[in-house]
């Protein structure tokens, strides 16, 4: 009876350690997801773009490590837009998200984070959030708190995340939680920002970093902005690691929004500039030192082979700042090219061989069709998806993309496919075409040129906005 026993309880034994393993080696085999995306950076203000003022070489040896994409789009040309994109493959007018500080992630739309949590994915988002309202009980930032705008309140957690430490939108970024004091004289209110200087009475910036339902953080909030972020990341890739969990995370930096701000010691790294391009280029430079962090990390950690990181900016450079857009016309709020271009590269060391660069077209929406298909995933429903799976073209660079892109902002609207862009600003009033592999300035408008490539892609565009007033209108749930 006893050795029956104990040879009951050895087997039960072998099997949990059997078990635990094959859980082990599935959770080391699925990569760790990571998606960085800027706030406002143009599309040259990397060194890996070509950039040899800015100084960002964590950034640009990441970046050397995987792939590099010259046509990377954002999904809009401002920031909540294309944050909605990210996280659910689809257009952000399809979800009434059309402009900064509207609209909020509905519960009924699917999310990259909800997907991968159901494949034991931890799942965590850091920084900026901008696709709702994060409290109702107090003032905060441009829409918290405010009464009529509680329809919007949508927290990270309501989406497939674990856990958040988030903003609802912009804040400074050194200092992220006081309102930073005029540095040089004479320059505008809205732009020549510098670190609190000492001595100088600081003022609160009316905002929050939220850690939960009606909870805020209250600790460590001071110095450089994506210190802060990075400083809550680290611990949550920590706790993955010990849990033995594979992990996903949007980290969503602010910089460099305006206000702009940064410590004496990144400025002293511009000497001779003016004081906006030692801001600008200053706390650029000290979010690099950030990446360079994150990296290091993963490496010390083990998983830096296995992680899957993805990494570019919301939009095109903001207007009034040092920002480039490069050889590109257009700035933020535009959809010409440098409104639209960001930054942008993959790095996954096991899986895709470094230092490439591809001009295949890809954007934004294409981030959750590419997991969905690394992961295995099916996607749940029919409801149409804008974006692609990138793998194919970036394991083969010449194919064009077949699916072509639609852009839309205010009365701007534009179709993209692997070689031509249709643009209009006016509703279609009035169009423009451009052959963005010959022209990626935007030069020369050849409309009259080729007048039945400009009606057929005309007609596609028209027809997908129906698709995406369909959606608008809540036909998708």
């Amino acid at each position: 009876m006893k050795n029956n026993i104990k040879n009951i309880f050895r087997k039960i034994l072998l099997l949990t350690v059997v078990i635990v393993f094959a859980n082990r080696l599935e959770a080391q085999e699925r990569p760790n997801i990571i998606l960085i995306m800027t706030d406002d950076q143009g599309w040259f203000d990397a060194g890996f773009n070509g950039n040899k003022t800015i100084k960002t070489p964590n950034l640009d040896l990441l970046a050397s490590k995987g792939v590099i994409f010259d046509r990377f789009y954002s999904a809009s040309a401002v920031c909540s837009p294309t944050r909605a994109s990210v996280i659910t493959g689809r257009n952000p007018y399809r979800i009434e998200i059309p402009d900064a500080n509207s609209g909020h992630m509905k519960t009924q739309e699917i999310t990259i984070a909800e997907l991968v949590k159901k494949e034991g994915y931890a799942t965590a988002h850091f920084g900026k959030w901008h696709l709702g309202i994060l409290t109702k009980k107090e003032m905060d930032a441009n829409r918290g708190g405010k009464e009529k705008h509680f329809k919007h309140f949508s927290i990270p957690t309501m989406h497939g995340y674990d856990e958040f430490f988030c903003t609802e939108s912009k804040v400074p970024t050194y200092d992220p939680m006081i309102s930073p004091a005029v540095y040089a004289e004479g320059e505008s209110l809205k732009y020549g920002w510098s670190a609190i200087k000492k001595g100088t009475q600081s003022k609160d910036y009316n905002t929050a970093y939220w850690v939960g339902d009606e909870e805020k953080a209250t600790e460590n909030l001071e110095g450089d902005d994506t210190k802060v972020i990075m400083d809550r990341l680290l611990p949550f890739i920590e706790k993955s690691v010990k849990a033995n969990k594979p992990f996903f995370t949007t980290v969503w930096p602010h910089t460099p929004h305006l206000p702009v701000v940064a410590s004496e010691y990144y400025k002293n790294k511009y000497y001779g500039m003016t004081n906006k391009q030692k801001l600008y280029y200053g706390c650029i430079t000290a979010l690099d030192d950030q990446i360079g962090r994150l990296w290091k990390d993963l490496e010390e950690k083990g998983i830096a082979d296995n992680t899957m990181i993805w990494f570019c900016s919301d939009n095109g450079p903001e207007n009034g700042t040092p920002g480039s857009a490069g050889h590109l016309k257009g700035r933020k709020r535009s959809l010409h090219e440098g409104g639209l271009r960001t930054p942008a590269f993959v790095v996954w060391p096991a899986k895709l061989k470094g230092n490439q660069r591809i001009d295949f077209p890809a954007f934004t929406s294409d981030y959750l069709p590419t997991v969905l298909s690394v992961l295995g995933i099916k996607y749940p429903d029919n409801r149409p998806l804008d974006g692609i799976n990138l793998m194919t073209s970036i394991k083969n660079p010449k194919l064009k993309r077949k699916k072509p892109m639609g852009f839309r902002y205010k009365k701007q609207l534009s179709w993209v496919n692997h070689q031509y862009k249709l643009i209009t600003k006016n509703n279609g009033e009035t169009n423009e075409l451009y052959d963005l592999l010959n022209d990626v300035s935007e030069v020369k408008n050849i409309i009259k040129e080729k007048p039945e490539l400009a009606k057929q892609m005309h007609e596609e565009l028209d027809k997908w906005l129906v698709s995406v007033n369909n959606s608008k209108n809540g036909n998708d749930y």
